[in-house]
């Protein structure tokens, strides 16, 4: 059914949103599946918590999948920032993590970042299966900080202002494709890494930036530094939050979510410039890193005196072999893009992967450098569509070629819950 833009109808948990013969018709989705309830943590002199599965940090579908049935993907678990205490939970947070520099907490700190096998149809979706992310021996992974040396990293504390233990084989998982094997690959955005995972969530080996592997050997799984060296500067919270997958499964492509901190965080904030990697699975290594600009803030509505930072790149999603989806997104509005890395200059292994060169590729005109960074087009910009949840971090495909969105909800932490968007009649040429 469509129906006229301006015009919604709920019923049994979908709307659908648009104009009805041209432009883009949006169908949303709810669920009140009861696995999406997570339970409440309560907060001594303050609130008490209730919280939702995550379940839309990234999504994918595999094209034998029956249509409607996506894998998406929770991330690290509930947190929040020890700032932000008092705004989310009524309790100053000097009080709750004193003496506590960059602390964040985690009010379910055992949560294990999950696989979910989803299912999208008439009436909503639900989740059909949860496959949590485990080490070699089948012990689930947490979502805690890693005990970072060569990169920067944070200290987690639990819901009494406890601190908690950094561990190894944590994951920050906010990417994911399948294989027609059934094994995924995931990517991880505070190591920064990228996983390959057994069809039943063991963790198969962990790819870090080469250099950092000590500091996850007690992770119980293989790592091995296969990425560069410079991805230790990604900025905290700002590593790998997208993967994408080629048509014959051979390619694995990869972005970080930000510019890197090089050389520090001033030109982060600043910079516009990430990396886009491309890995071949055959011959298990790189063999790709091109340049994607990222949105200026002035072409964010209502957001233009931001700094560049507060845009972010969080999903990847492949048309062809060289040609990919990419949502780029402030908290408030996300901007579909399709780009394409045909003529795009291939800085893989130059100068711009040494921390020595200066100035550095988030600091330096991709022109006065003669790199031609990766094309790129608008294809939709939720300023437009204010039906679309905000934080979309998930995009996929369903059977018929209409475009799949999934919210990272947070957990519910400030109420907000997943809403998925099917989205048909875009210009994707």
């Amino acid at each position: 059914m469509r129906i006229e833009a301006a015009a919604a109808v709920w019923a049994l948990g979908i709307a659908v949103v648009g104009p009805a013969l041209a432009g883009p018709s949006i169908e949303l989705y709810t669920s009140e599946d009861p696995a999406l309830r997570l339970g409440s943590v309560a907060f001594e002199g303050g609130k008490t918590l209730e919280l939702a599965v995550g379940i839309g940090s990234a999504a994918f579908r595999r094209p034998d999948a029956p249509d409607g049935v996506f894998v998406t993907l929770s991330d690290r678990g509930p947190n929040f920032p020890c700032a932000d205490a008092k705004e989310i939970v009524g309790v100053e947070g000097d009080k709750l993590c004193a003496g506590i520099k960059g602390g964040r907490i985690y009010p379910l700190p055992d949560y294990s970042p999950t696989i979910y096998r989803i299912e999208v149809k008439e009436g909503g979706f639900r989740i059909l299966n949860a496959i949590p992310i485990t080490d070699r021996n089948g012990r689930p992974v947490t979502g805690m900080p890693n005990p970072l040396s060569k990169a920067t990293t944070e200290t987690p504390v639990d819901a009494t202002g406890k601190k908690l233990a950094q561990r190894a084989s944590a994951i920050d998982a906010e990417g994911i494709v399948e294989l027609a094997d059934g094994s995924f690959w995931i990517g991880e955005e505070n190591a920064t890494s990228i996983l390959h995972v057994a069809a039943d969530g063991k963790v198969l080996r962990r790819l870090v930036p080469a250099g950092s592997e000590a500091d996850f050997a007690e992770a119980g799984y293989p790592v091995e530094g296969k990425l560069p060296p410079i991805l230790t500067k990604r900025q905290l919270n700002r590593g790998i939050e997208s993967v994408a997958l080629g048509p014959d499964e051979r390619f694995l492509w990869f972005i970080l979510q930000n510019p890197l901190a090089n050389p520090d965080a001033k030109a982060y904030q600043a910079a516009r410039n990430t990396r886009l990697f491309q890995y071949d699975r055959r011959e298990d290594r790189l063999v790709g890193e091109y340049v994607y600009e990222l949105t200026p803030m002035a072409e964010f509505k209502g957001e233009e005196s931001k700094a560049q930072s507060t845009a972010r790149i969080s999903e990847l999603l492949a048309l062809d072999a060289e040609r990919f989806l990419l949502v780029d997104r402030t908290e408030r509005t996300t901007k579909i893009v399709l780009i394409d890395t045909r003529g795009a200059t291939n800085i893989l292994g130059s100068k711009w992967d040494d921390p020595a060169t200066t100035p550095t590729l988030e600091q330096t005109g991709l022109a006065e450098a003669g790199i031609v960074p990766v094309t790129k087009k608008l294809v939709l910009d939720s300023s437009a569509h204010p039906e679309l949840p905000v934080k979309i971090e998930g995009m996929a495909w369903f059977a018929d070629g209409s475009l799949m969105l999934i919210n990272d909800d947070d957990f519910g932490i400030d109420g907000r819950r997943t809403i998925v968007a099917r989205i048909r009649g875009l210009e994707l040429r």
